[in-house]
């Protein structure tokens, strides 16, 4: 009987679980890994934030979901993973082995602003922002970091009332999205200060060149960096440290180790972070753990050319995005309320 070894509960090994769960496969133990047993799904995170959603209706039932796949949910966080061993040792001192693995454990908020660990909140993990975030009229809160995470929390927090400002040296979005988000942005009176920032320290202060601005909470959403376990794990990583995967999304070194999503480089970075691109790894990625157990070759991965992008506005007002094609509108709200609807339903009983 063949272990496989699920750390983390991305979108990708949500995907699997998944079809685990309406396809039983014989032939292996599977066994998930994962600090919580109930999530909130990034992509509702601003509308929990903004208050369109309560935060239970956000979640997904991670446990839950793992009895239905008949997969052993453990509750825990890695803090040590040895590919060579094919061993996983967790926070708590247990160590779990495996046959086969596969990891989906995300990433950190980039911390390479001087000052920006010790004296700014990470967006992740989801929990910990949820419970600190300010979100009181007359505060005001620096996002440092223009991407999509970003601007859609600063728009959110705007909306509940408190003042927002986002730092950034410039968009990343191509330019007629990024004029969408720049006037979404004017219109909820959230400042977009094109700089880069140069250190962060206590008390709330922004050092950007040679300007300094205080501010009541700052709220760290500038990009990502790997997890602290994987540089000792044995397996190949790219230039930043993520694990680098072949078209199989198995570890170019380690190849009874697969890598999905936030934590893994595939195509020299062609695939973006992001959960739209993670959820069809995990689709393929539950086709491969199907052959392999099977005994037949894993399925390739073929990303998408076109990846639609839905980003929220604080009210309920969304930016549409695919390819060269830019909508925008209440009614694209609704349209991504439907679709991360639709998602959270597919994970449930």
């Amino acid at each position: 009987m063949k272990r496989i070894l699920l750390v983390g509960a991305g979108h990708a090994h949500l995907a699997v679980l998944r079809s685990l769960a309406k396809e039983p496969l014989d032939g292996a133990r599977f066994a998930l890994v994962t600090p919580r047993p109930r999530q909130v799904y990034s992509g509702m995170l601003p509308g929990v934030v903004a208050g369109h959603y309560r935060r239970e209706d956000a979640e997904v039932d991670v446990a839950q979901l793992a009895e239905r796949a008949r997969a052993v949910f453990i509750d825990g966080e890695v803090a040590a993973f040895d590919a060579q061993q094919r061993t996983a040792t967790l926070a708590d001192g247990n160590e779990l082995e495996f046959d086969s693995a596969s990891l989906n454990a995300g990433s950190l908020a980039d911390t390479a602003i001087p000052g920006s660990a010790e004296h700014a909140l990470p967006v992740k993990p989801f929990d910990r922002l949820l419970e600190r975030v300010e979100l009181s009229p007359g505060k005001h809160v620096a996002v440092i970091g223009g991407g999509a995470a970003g601007v859609e929390l600063a728009m959110a927090v705007r909306h509940r009332g408190a003042q927002a400002s986002v730092y950034s040296e410039r968009s990343p979005f191509p330019p007629r999205v990024a004029a969408r988000v720049a006037a979404a942005l004017r219109q909820q009176s959230v400042s977009f200060l094109a700089t880069a920032v140069t250190r962060l320290e206590a008390g709330g202060r922004v050092i950007a060149g040679s300007t300094e601005a205080r501010y009541d909470q700052l709220v760290l959403a500038s990009g990502a960096m790997p997890l602290p376990w994987l540089a000792a794990s044995g397996l190949a990583t790219d230039e930043r440290g993520f694990v680098r995967i072949d078209e199989t999304l198995r570890s170019v070194s380690h190849p009874e180790v697969f890598a999905v999503g936030d934590c893994a480089s595939f195509g020299e970075g062609r695939v973006p972070k992001s959960g739209v691109f993670a959820l069809r790894q995990g689709e393929a990625l539950a086709r491969s753990l199907r052959a392999l157990v099977r005994g037949q070759a894993p399925a390739p991965y073929r990303p998408q050319q076109r990846a639609l992008m839905l980003l929220s506005c604080g009210r309920r007002y969304a930016i549409a995005q695919r390819g060269a094609w830019s909508a925008e509108g209440r009614w694209v709200w609704w349209w991504k309320d439907r679709i991360d609807r639709t998602w959270l339903r597919s994970l449930q009983a």
